[in-house]
């Protein structure tokens, strides 16, 4: 039952940020990427697949994806010059900080329905959970 019950609400909140991206058209990996080289700043193709947990052909499909929309750059890596580094551009920086607002205000109003002693408590649960 306690499985089943987070799954329901990790399927709730998953439902919110597609719906929070759609209007962006913007997938939910290309989220993913965006959010992690705004974290992690520049990256190698291959690092960017391993944060993302997936093969590294999907993760070009990503890249390329955002590239044409002019969310990111591919360089040569100054530290070896046949590898390719990606980045975001101005305008990557700025959507993946709008999707990030986006995510929070809607997964703020669906952990509205606890009080706020009951949000403390799950962050504190979760919170043993993630240590």
């Amino acid at each position: 039952m306690l499985v089943d019950t987070f799954w329901a609400v990790a399927r709730q909140l998953r439902a919110l940020s597609r719906d929070a991206l759609a209007p962006l058209g913007i997938s939910p990996s290309q989220s993913r990427a965006l959010a992690i080289l705004r974290r992690h700043g520049p990256m190698r193709l291959g690092s960017l697949s391993e944060h993302l947990r997936i093969a590294p052909r999907s993760a070009t499909e990503v890249v390329d994806a955002l590239q044409r929309l002019g969310l990111l750059v591919r360089d040569a890596d100054p530290q070896d010059r046949r590898a390719t580094v990606v980045s975001l551009t101005a305008e990557g920086q700025a959507l993946s900080a709008k999707i990030k607002h986006a995510q929070r205000s809607q997964a703020k109003e669906f952990f509205n329905a606890l009080s706020e002693d009951e949000q403390r408590r799950l962050v504190e649960t979760l919170g043993k959970l993630v240590r």
